[in-house]
């Protein structure tokens, strides 16, 4: 996605700065994960998946219900599907609902005895890994799902399944004050193995892609799925006398359970007949309670007003809930702060139940502010007995509260999780042209470039198509390379795609190999200096420019014939990008870059004065290396003069106190564009600028001063004169034009920009005529 945070690809690295990040796999050579035997679901293949969770199926619980629901949706988006299970099953309860889906196969390691010496034990990660190992080797699989940070740890140690892992990770540090560094080494290496990292909820995205930068662009959104119930649900209008509540899932001290069988009890105190419905069997063994166990079997056994059902299969657990009139998700307060999702509470709301459950920034996501069954943060049993007391006494708060919770899991079927895990794997695993596929042999792309940081999502997109085969030479520097890689790349490419118009490309042009392809691309800062004239543009297949207005350019400038030249425009990561706006975005101004000086911060401190005149709650936002920390840009009197003014405007105006904040650089830019409700583009020219664009994909409402061809890539209504008209625009837009105009901005950047449409652009230049 933002292949660095100064947004635009005018201001490239210095000459002598190394640019180029490490490719993934093998340096320099494509990696190919497993290969794909026959016609049928992602890029015209059927995937074969490996799925295995460090977590026991015969105890239902969140973990558990993960595995039945990943091989569930993994199977109805077209994968044959292996689910390797870690200890002996003793019950069907979740493997029983597998029985006959297409394609699905539960590997039975115990029975099977595919690892000796452990007949009744659970495998130990170790294990796990040397028998993945084992079955890849005699059926390879094109993707891993792993379940557990202890697990997913051992099996990269070991190797095997480089750039094939989809880790499933909620077991990891949840906070900045948990994220100690070598933790965050342990989810860089584990990020740098995965091909991708499925994340159950958008806050826990954005912390791990803030922490460990490695994983940013692999994050996938995969929540709890659930099923829709296959029976009618009961009539709601009338609550059961006496009261019936439920809860369904592990017993264990943070979840309240022991507390909750008080809740009969405590209610009667209160006049309102109650009965607490419980499902499950997995009592946790909590060193830190040691008489816990032994209490809550006791008080599931004998606590008056308490039916205790055992464990069910998830059908029969769905039925019992689905007579009750209320779900308990009443949590303790230590898991206020957790980034996952509860899966019972939308069990509950597809049952159509209401819940009683914490007020967290997680639910108030799920469910809204404004939600009238919480409890409050810190609440003790006494504030849980209100919250049902409400419910009872309340039918319209009741049924509110059911629609919501039923909102909430409509978004989160099984059917759902169908169709995003057939987006996942479409993304993953592209298909190539037929051109490409009708080949003998693999296409050969050779890519050379000192800095191939505008490449990085396109160099995985290649690596990722069947019939191509990619490497890699890294020029240490703009005019420092090793002829002999070079020569050696040259002579074996099919395609050589050299990134910048600069020495790398006047090198290829004068050594290229008879029947092979050249394709060059220029960006800007080229056109100033002296390479394109070098180039010998004979022996240039052709020159990509990013927008109409530079191809122009470079025709003027070089002279080239105007066959060679051709425009394909910067890709954006918009799915990456999409993702909801935090609360107050709306008023926040966004610049991606700062620096050198003509990306004129300036202005965008005007537009904001202009704003705050008006609204203080206006505020602007800016993610960029500070100005010094480029040499070759501090070095420049006139840079330094520029920026001691900006910096000290902000300092003494009153209506710019306190109104600028300063983000670090990182690739975190999606989760940064969350807060960001206007993206700005206030530069004196731009070859492109990514800027406006990335936040158009994230629903942020762009504003541009008319810098060259700005009108010739975005659509005019972003297009302002000055910065005072770009104050009046926004300001007039209001809540619901803001939306409507960030809904509009997203759709425009889809249909243009988007990362599937220039992949297949560049895809169709890569093929011989």
């Amino acid at each position: 996605m933002s292949r660095e945070t100064t947004g635009s690809p005018e201001t490239p690295g210095p000459p002598g700065t190394p640019g180029t990040p490490r490719p993934p796999g093998t340096p320099g050579t494509s990696r190919t994960p497993g290969t794909p035997r026959t016609p049928g679901t992602a890029g015209g293949r059927t995937l074969d998946a490996l799925v295995y969770g460090d977590v026991d199926l015969n105890l239902i619980d969140g973990s558990a219900v993960w595995a039945q629901s990943t091989v569930q949706a993994l199977s109805g988006a077209g994968c044959r599907t292996r689910l390797v299970l870690k200890a002996p099953v003793r019950t069907g309860r979740l493997i029983d609902p597998l029985a006959g889906l297409p394609g699905v196969r539960v590997v039975r390691p115990h029975e099977e005895r595919l690892v000796p010496g452990t007949p009744d034990r659970p495998l130990s990660p170790v294990q796990a890994s040397a028998l993945l190992a084992r079955l890849d080797e005699t059926d390879p699989c094109d993707l891993l799902v792993l379940r557990g940070r202890r697990l997913v740890t051992r099996v990269v140690a070991d190797g095997r399944f480089e750039g094939r892992i989809w880790a499933y990770l909620t077991d990891i540090p949840q906070s900045a004050a948990e994220m100690t560094e070598e933790a965050r080494a342990e989810l860089a290496r584990i990020a740098e193995a995965s091909q991708r990292l499925l994340c159950q909820t958008e806050e826990l995205r954005c912390l791990l892609e803030t922490w460990v930068p490695e994983a940013y662009g692999k994050c996938v959104l995969s929540p709890p799925a659930v099923p829709e119930p296959g029976f009618p649900l009961p009539d709601r209008e009338q609550p059961h006398d006496p009261f019936r509540l439920v809860y369904t899932g592990k017993f264990a001290p943070l979840w309240n359970t022991l507390p909750m069988t008080r809740l009969p009890a405590l209610l009667a105190e209160q006049g309102i007949k109650a009965e607490l419905h419980t499902v499950g069997d997995k009592i946790h063994d909590d060193p830190g309670h040691p008489e816990f166990r032994t209490a809550m079997a006791r008080a599931l056994r004998t606590t008056p007003g308490v039916r205790h059902h055992g464990g069910q299969p998830r059908e029969e657990a769905m039925r019992i809930a689905a007579g009750c009139d209320l779900g308990l998700g009443w949590r303790g307060p230590a898991l206020d702060s957790s980034l996952e999702l509860s899966t019972k509470v939308l069990e509950f709301g597809a049952l159509g139940l209401p819940v009683v459950l914490n007020r967290t920034p997680a639910h108030e996501a799920l469910l809204g502010t404004d939600y009238p069954l919480y409890v409050p943060g810190r609440a003790g049993v006494e504030d849980a007995v209100a919250a049902v007391a409400r419910a009872v006494r309340e039918p319209g708060s009741r049924a509110l509260a059911a629609e919501r919770c039923r909102a909430a899991a409509d978004r989160h079927t099984l059917r759902a999780a169908v169709a995003r895990w057939r987006g996942h794997l479409d993304r993953a695993f592209p298909a190539a042209p037929p051109a490409v596929t009708a080949r003998p042999r693999p296409l050969r792309i050779g890519v050379a470039g000192h800095d191939l940081k505008f490449l990085t999502r396109l160099l995985d997109h290649f690596r990722a198509l069947p019939g191509l085969e990619v490497r890699v030479d890294a020029w240490p520097a703009l005019a420092r390379h090793d002829p002999a890689a070079s020569r050696a790349l040259a002579d074996w490419a099919d395609v050589v795609v050299v990134e910048w118009c600069g020495p790398a490309a006047v090198w290829f042009s004068r050594h290229k190999r008879p029947g092979s392809r050249l394709i060059v691309r220029l960006h800007r800062f080229e056109l100033d200096a002296a390479w394109p004239g070098q180039v010998a543009i004979e022996h240039v297949d052709r020159v990509i420019c990013v927008s109409t207005y530079y191809a122009r350019r470079t025709l003027d400038v070089t002279g080239w014939p105007k066959e060679k030249v051709t425009v394909v425009p910067n890709w954006v990561d918009t799915e990456q990008l999409d993702r909801p706006k935090a609360p107050g975005a709306r008023f926040r101004l966004g610049m991606i870059g700062i620096a050198p000086s003509r990306k004129r911060l300036d202005l965008g401190l005007d537009i904001l004065e202009a704003l705050r005149a008006r609204d203080r709650r206006w505020h602007l936002a800016v993610k960029s290396k500070p100005p010094w920390e480029y040499w070759w840009i501090w070095n420049k009197p006139e840079e330094r003069a520029h920026y001691d003014d900006v910096l000290r405007r902000m300092q003494t105006s009153p209506l710019l106190e306190g109104a600028v904040v300063f983000d670090r650089f990182g690739p975190d830019v999606a989760g940064w564009l969350r807060r960001v409700g206007h993206v700005l583009s206030t530069s004196d020219d731009e070859s492109f600028h990514l800027a406006p664009a990335e936040g158009m994909a994230s629903g942020a409402v762009p504003a541009l001063l008319p810098w060259p061809g700005a009108d010739e890539i975005y659509d005019r209504r972003w297009i302002h004169p000055d910065p005072r008209s770009v104050a009046d625009a926004l300001d007039g837009l209001g809540e619901r034009g803001w939306q409507e105009a960030g809904r509009q901005a997203r759709t425009q950047v889809r249909e243009t920009f988007s990362l599937e449409k220039v992949a297949r652009e560049w895809t169709n230049l890569l093929v011989p005529s």
